[in-house]
């Protein structure tokens, strides 16, 4: 048996908290390593050491295996935990540990070899006889061999990197003028995120499930699945809502998936925590995808309706013990959903945002409930990593028990600070297709509509609401020792002047003038977080949370940002020249494919920004001629920095 007192997690965030969790109930000592901007980070702070791997970007950090296998022997951790993502799915990695004498919380090396890489996975599967989504899996990485794959499979197809996972190297190519494009920039993604450039290039199957099976193998030949997780509600290749099990699967079809499954594990000597992924089409067809080994970001759900804790189980096999209990008393009670909080900005095209938290707060705890979050208020959120805040995850004795009591954690969670997909959750899970469980992975795209609506003008009582919580919160910050003070009143009174106030509001894009008068008696009332506001004889509450001149307001289902603005200011900062096109998130520029004086067609990629492990190219909204540009390769930008300058043709 062997003896595991310190573990070290070579991670970050969300995971790295949900390790430690699991890792300090059992008595272990946990190690967290973080790079130079990481240093202040939740999960440093939780940790019982924490080791500075320097550094800012992953690949100047999480990503180097030396300086991790330094740490944990200088830490005196026995064993390395990987997370997800970063090198989780690395052979080299887990080859490097068992090297040094340590103990990896995932599967061996070879195994990792054999499945780690897409397309000799896929070339294992092929021989094992389960069905392929028809592609190209080879070696040859020739943009000339992709474009006959391409043509052989016919459009559209989707690339992806064969050494990768989380929607990092993936793009959808519908035509073959974009295949070019669209290669070099997945194999940029992918070299960045997993050190490895490799792609392959499938058939894109038109309205599949993403159905995968929660395998589980220990070091004495046992192996059983966990039930199964449907993941098809999916933005830009990524999960964004999870749940156990899948609905509608059929007891045979589950135990055909979950046997194919097992197999494919003790095909490749399989130990630890797995996941196949298989793509299931309305025929109830199942086509293997990947097998992702490692413990998946939605692994919540399976521990949900198991009562399981997997990161135990991990620990305990990594030990040397035997799994706890046989295939026939896995246990499956009652349905359960998790959804996946965003720092990013859905009606902008999900693009990934950071900055300071100015406002956390999470649901309340309780029965079915469960909230696994990497961050605090008051934390920053960096461009250079994944962007997922937390997992909200609800379990029921049902489907709809689960959906509305996640329905309720949603309502009670509140984010300030930059954007965040907190809204766009909640509409997909209050969505009709959604509650009847109409499921495949184009489900975002096909209710768009619904889901991303275009945004209206805020109305004039969402002005008045927030104009007199600014003046009834001011009221109780300057005379709050003495209520009787003519000072701490709200009535509008002012010596020699009108009794009117007028307050300049900013929300988005939108600019505001409000004339509040007094003393008429308001319907609006202001207590500690909660605002009362009474309407034509019904009352509701509203979250109402103040930070300096912000305003963080519960409006029609959405929390609103209101500023207080100086508006001979905010008159000189709309007329400030911003140089054309700006950069739509902070991150850094990898590729600046123009010069100055080049003409250009409308579409062109213009720049090159990385953020979040995820490139996005800036591209001219017209055809024209670059005036100037500025910035290089290489350079950091903040959201909103101008970047380039086109003057129209």
């Amino acid at each position: 048996m062997t003896m595991i007192t310190t573990l070290l997690i070579a991670n970050r965030g969300e995971i790295a908290c949900r390790v430690m969790r699991t890792a300090k109930a059992l008595g272990i000592r946990t190690v967290a390593v973080h790079s130079e901007i990481d240093r202040n980070a939740r999960h440093v702070r939780e940790a019982d050491m924490a080791i500075n791997l320097g550094g800012a970007k992953p690949a100047e950090s999480y990503l180097l295996v030396d300086k991790l296998i330094a740490a944990a022997k200088a830490s005196g951790a026995q064993a390395i935990h990987p997370g997800y993502g970063f090198l989780s799915e690395n052979a080299g990695f887990a080859r490097a540990i068992a090297e040094a004498g340590l103990v990896f919380l995932g599967p061996p090396a070879s195994a990792i070899d054999a499945m780690g890489s897409k397309s000799a996975a896929k070339a294992l599967m092929e021989e094992a006889g389960v069905p392929l989504v028809p592609g190209y899996h080879g070696e040859d990485q020739a943009l000339e061999t992709f474009r006959a794959a391409a043509e052989r499979i016919g459009y559209p197809v989707l690339l992806k990197a064969a050494a990768g996972g989380g929607g990092k190297g993936m793009k959808v190519v519908e035509r073959e003028a974009d295949l070019a494009e669209a290669l070099s920039s997945a194999q940029r993604e992918a070299q960045a995120a997993f050190g490895d450039a490799r792609m392959l290039v499938e058939k894109y199957v038109l309205k599949p499930r993403h159905v995968e099976i929660q395998v589980f193998a220990d070091r004495h030949g046992n192996c059983l699945y966990l039930n199964e997780r449907d993941c098809s509600i999916q933005r830009r290749h990524q999960k964004v809502v999870e749940e156990a099990p899948a609905p509608g699967l059929s007891p045979d079809l589950r135990r055909a998936m979950g046997e194919a499954a097992v197999r494919a594990a003790q095909a490749i000597g399989y130990v630890g925590a797995g996941t196949v992924e298989f793509l299931l089409d309305e025929r109830g067809d199942f086509y293997f995808m990947e097998m992702n080994t490692r413990l998946q970001v939605e692994h919540p759900v399976t521990e949900a309706i198991t009562g399981l804790d997997l990161v135990a189980w991990q620990i305990r096999v990594a030990r040397g013990e035997a799994l706890p209990i046989t295939q026939e008393q896995v246990p499956l009670n009652g349905h359960a959903i998790e959804v996946r909080l965003y720092a990013e900005d859905p009606e902008g095209g999900f693009l990934p945002a950071s900055g300071h938290l100015d406002l956390y707060r999470e649901a309340a705890p309780g029965e079915g409930r469960r909230v696994d979050s990497g961050v605090a208020e008051g934390d920053d959120v960096s461009p250079f990593y994944d962007p997922m805040l937390a997992k909200l995850i609800a379990w029921g004795e049902n489907r709809e028990e689960a959906r509305q009591r996640l329905l309720a954690m949603l309502a009670e969670t509140a984010v300030g600070g930059f954007r965040t997909n907190l809204a766009f959750l909640r509409r997909v899970l209050a969505h009709p297709a959604f509650a009847d469980a109409e499921l495949d992975t184009g489900f975002i795209e096909r209710h768009q509509a619904q889901l991303l609506p275009a945004s209206a003008a805020l109305p004039d009582a969402f002005w008045q609401v927030a104009a007199e919580a600014f003046r009834q919160g001011d009221a109780a910050r300057v005379r709050s020792d003495d209520p009787h003070s003519p000072w701490s009143g709200n009535s509008g009174w002012r010596a020699g002047l009108p009794r009117e106030t007028d307050l300049h509001l900013a929300c988005g894009e939108e600019r505001q003038v409000v004339r509040l008068r007094g003393p008429a008696k308001s319907p609006i009332h202001l207590a500690g977080e909660r605002l009362t506001l009474e309407l034509d004889g019904v009352r509701r509450q509203l979250l109402a949370i103040r930070r300096g001149e912000t305003l963080y307001l519960e409006w029609d289902g959405s929390l609103h940002t209101v500023t207080r603005v100086d508006p001979i200011e905010d008159v000189e900062a709309s007329h400030a020249h911003h140089g054309g096109l700006t950069a739509p998130m902070n991150g850094s520029i990898v590729r600046v494919l123009v010069e100055a004086g080049q003409s250009v067609d409308a579409g062109t990629a213009l720049v090159v920004l990385e953020a979040m492990k995820m490139e996005h190219s800036i591209r001219a909204p017209h055809a024209g001629v670059v005036k100037a540009l500025y910035c290089s390769e290489g350079e950091l930008v903040n959201e909103g920095t101008a970047l380039v300058e086109l003057d129209e043709a």
